[in-house]
């Protein structure tokens, strides 16, 4: 009989791990649904100076032109004729989604414009153009 004291006094003492368990996996749950996620180019631009600029959140496309007149999108390298094709790839995730262009002070005007008449053709009503605020 002792024995059989012994185990139940073992399970009564025992702490259930289960709710506390099923308590971080919520949070887990949660923290990754309501993570926001950066998103980036690929390449690293130097961005032309502006002393008027305003601040864009929640940019869910980002164009970069390098110096070179490369032109990067979702940390890949676009060929020019290609441009369309990766923002209506984009457009498909996020219909509403903004264009924002990262362009190296170097990088061609020419090049510059038809990426935002690119998607000015594609129906992106909000087109930018990243700056350094002075």
């Amino acid at each position: 009989m002792s024995s059989r004291n012994q185990a139940e006094e073992d399970q009564a003492g025992a702490i259930d791990l289960t709710p506390m368990l099923d308590v971080v996996f919520i949070m887990l749950i949660f923290f990754i649904v309501t993570a926001t996620f950066i998103k980036e180019t690929g390449v690293e631009v130097e961005r032309p100076d502006a002393t008027t600029s305003e601040e864009k959140k929640n940019a869910s496309i980002l164009i970069a032109i390098t110096g070179d007149d490369e032109i990067w999108i979702d940390k890949q390298e676009v060929d020019p004729r290609g441009v369309r094709a990766q923002i209506e790839r984009l457009l498909a995730d996020n219909p509403n989604g903004t264009v924002v262009i990262q362009a190296d002070t170097e990088a061609s005007v020419k090049l510059l414009a038809e990426v935002a008449d690119t998607a000015r053709q594609l129906s992106v009503s909000n087109v930018a153009v990243s700056t350094v605020k002075n």
